[in-house]
């Protein structure tokens, strides 16, 4: 196929999945390589660019999708009478924060960080699709971790998270620190050193029988 034909299929495959769609799975429809497969989605995305489409080409990370534009919200709302999204709380805010950039993480080391419990506030986040589970942490108890997801990326408006703002410099907790990462090991007091007793300040009494001092503390 010709490029346009191959920038057209793409579009049509994209239009069709209606969800962010891996670049590995565009190349094989196409049956193209994925750096050519790339080349055919950027020169797509600045076509619709350039003619004011209606659509634009969305990337998160290595996934793409055909989006509607901002613009066009409320006029899409009143034709679909799709109810719109209670925002997001500060906390909520916070803790998604707390996860963009140091993902992925437990909820023990969200919690470190805000002082607060943060169990609803992740749960939330995961409904609402921003958040999801990115496995186990391999230590005891095996906390979930969280990380966030593509629709994450969309929302609000990057490719990738190296597109994060950058932070303050602040010393943050690390993950190892966390109390799922740590035991508590007692240890026995190790036994004075006899070069580094002070036995001035001793009474000393000899022990015939095996050649022994024994020493106490003065009275007060």
């Amino acid at each position: 196929m010709k490029v346009q034909q191959l920038q057209a299929a793409a579009e049509a495959i994209l239009f069709a999945a209606g969800e962010p769609l891996e670049l590995v799975r565009i190349a094989e429809a196409l049956e193209l390589d994925e750096e050519y497969t790339a080349k055919i989605l950027d020169r797509l995305g600045a076509e619709l660019d350039e003619r004011e489409s209606g659509l634009c080409l969305v990337r998160m990370e290595d996934r793409y999708q055909l989006c509607t534009r901002t613009q066009f919200q409320d006029v899409i709302r009143g034709v679909l009478e799709v109810k719109k999204n209670a925002p997001l709380s500060s906390a909520a805010f916070e803790v998604l924060a707390v996860i963009a950039y140091n993902q992925p993480v437990t909820k023990s080391y969200i919690e470190q960080v805000r002082g607060v419990d943060c169990s609803s506030v992740v749960n939330t986040l995961c409904m609402r699709g921003l958040v999801e589970e990115k496995g186990r942490l391999e230590l005891p108890g095996r906390p979930l971790l969280y990380g966030t997801t593509p629709d994450f990326l969309k929302c609000f408006c990057m490719s990738s998270l190296t597109e994060l703002p950058e932070l303050p410099e602040k010393d943050l907790p690390r993950l190892e620190d966390m109390p799922e990462a740590q035991q508590t090991v007692e240890e026995a007091p190790a036994p004075p050193d006899e070069e580094a007793v002070d036995k001035d300040q001793y009474t000393f009494y000899d022990v015939p029988e095996d050649g022994e001092e024994m020493y106490d503390l003065p009275d007060a």
